[in-house]
């Protein structure tokens, strides 16, 4: 019987599994051992009856643009990942600093614009955001909270050095695949599980829960939440249906709500009942057709004005997309010092701004070399991997990026980690992120040990994007 494990040998890259030697990391030696008595065959069979079950499970997302149809699984690896205590403290307290500042920006850009007075961050670049909403200046939200749920993405460099890569703090989605992922796999290998307790991820709704209770209107004595999706077509419908089910709140579509007197309610057979924090999965554009998008069916008319009364709490609130806008990236660590005096915890990612005359030519002339990202596109679309590009796609990006620089950055290429991932032969390295989730209630941050892994599935890719082919891993975080 040859072993799953027989014949791994570690990239090139940072490897998460083995040292430089081939060597399984502390961490990893217990799941070696396990691993050493499973042959790549057992392995191969269990990876198509664990994806066969997601799929029966309704466990799926969408893809838009693919012809061939639009529903599908996220690839569930079954190789875990293992981060120790060591390493995830630091993880929790740079992303618990990083969602702090960014929502002092937000207060500050819709509030007094310090920040923006002071040269700190560049006015025009705020103002010229897609994602900066005129309609929210001046409002504070309840509590002041706007980033009540963000999932923060890191990779690990060439040193094993963990950098955030992008911040994503309008409606971050993929928490439904680590409770799904977890759940499978205790059911389908308890195996693996020897040696190990990770630390649970099951109470993540119940976080979540609270984290919303907290964000209430002061004026609502018993609270009331409901989770607002734009419906069974969108691509994370799986993942609205489970955590309603699992937090025990209404699944609403704009349809079952209606204002009156600046009151949000949602039709029962019982007759209206009032909605005090409205977890919105609908993007700004969608949320009230009076004030945004005029032909939106997914949102609310007179949501907004319920909003801004105060009367309903909306996570996020309206307008934190800007702090997610790609050219706003580069600024977070001036923002944590500038905000917080602090110095960051986690570095960004090496980033050139190619609204600024200088660097925008330094990233014309090495294209070949640099991954280009639009600053409003997302799911790994809108970008150029420089090293693996055609000189006709490089020339297309570079007449863009002189047409309408405000929407391109520029970064290295980072060559991410990889991990033991399963494949036809074996197990192969293959090229992981990580994104940590955070929930936001007054000025405390709650970083639950339940983080996705993406992995891309293609050899020698860096995309890890479920949209581009990637697939993921059940993350164990260890307790000690």
């Amino acid at each position: 019987m040859r072993s799953i494990l027989d014949r791994y040998a570690p990239a090139p890259a940072f490897d998460e599994f083995a040292d430089a030697d081939g060597r399984p990391r502390a961490h990893y030696e217990a799941l070696a051992a396990t691993l050493e008595g499973i042959s790549s065959a057992d392995f191969r069979h269990r990876v198509t009856t664990v994806n066969t079950v997601l799929l029966q499970l309704g466990v799926t997302f969408t893809v838009y643009s693919d012809t061939r149809g639009t529903e599908r699984i996220l690839p569930f690896d079954l190789i875990p990942r293992i981060i120790p205590a060591s390493d995830w403290d630091p993880i929790a307290r740079g992303v618990a600093q990083r969602v702090l500042a960014l929502n002092a920006f937000l207060n500050d850009v819709y509030g007094e614009g310090r920040i923006l007075r002071d040269g700190i961050v560049p006015r025009e670049l705020v103002y010229s955001s897609v994602h900066f909403e005129r309609e929210a200046i001046g409002i504070r939200p309840p509590h002041d909270t706007y980033i009540h749920v963000s999932g923060i993405d890191l990779v690990r460099d060439h040193e094993g050095t963990f950098l955030v890569l992008e911040d994503n703090v309008r409606t971050p989605s993929g928490i439904s695949y680590v409770l799904e992922n977890r759940d499978v796999l205790k059911r389908s290998f308890p195996r693996l599980f020897e040696g190990y307790e990770p630390r649970p991820v099951d109470d993540y709704p119940r976080r979540l829960r609270d984290a919303l209770l907290a964000s209430a209107p002061v004026q609502a004595a018993d609270p009331v939440i409901a989770l607002l999706t734009p419906g069974i077509h969108n691509s994370a419908y799986f993942e609205h249906t489970l955590l309603a089910r699992r937090m025990g709140v209404e699944l609403v579509e704009g349809n079952d709500l209606f204002v009156r007197d600046n009151m949000v309610y949602t039709k029962t057979t019982r007759g209206p009942q009032r909605i005090d924090v409205l977890y919105r999965r609908v993007d700004d554009d969608f949320i009230d057709p009076l004030y945004f998008r005029p032909d939106s069916s997914l949102g609310v008319a007179g949501l907004f004005d319920a909003y801004r009364a105060g009367n309903v709490t909306l996570a996020n609130a309206i307008g934190t997309g800007v702090a997610d806008d790609k050219a706003v990236y580069p600024y977070v660590p001036a923002m944590i010092r500038y905000y917080l005096g602090e110095e960051p915890v986690l570095d960004n990612v090496l980033t050139f701004d190619c609204s600024d005359a200088a660097e925008r030519q330094h990233v014309l002339s090495r294209l070949e070399a640099l991954v280009v990202k639009r600053t409003s596109a997302s799911g790994g679309y809108g970008m150029l991997i420089g090293p693996t590009s055609t000189h006709a796609e490089r020339a297309e990006f570079g007449d863009a990026i002189r047409a309408q620089p405000r929407d391109f950055i520029a970064q290295p290429v980072i060559m991410l980690s990889s991990h033991p991932t399963v494949v036809e032969a074996g197990l192969a390295p293959r090229h992981v992120d990580l994104r940590p989730f955070a929930l936001l209630a007054g000025n405390r941050v709650d970083v639950p040990p339940a983080a996705l892994t993406r992995v891309a599935l293609v050899e020698g890719s860096l995309v890890v994007n479920s949209s581009q082919g990637g697939g993921s891993k059940d993350t164990w975080v260890l307790a000690e």
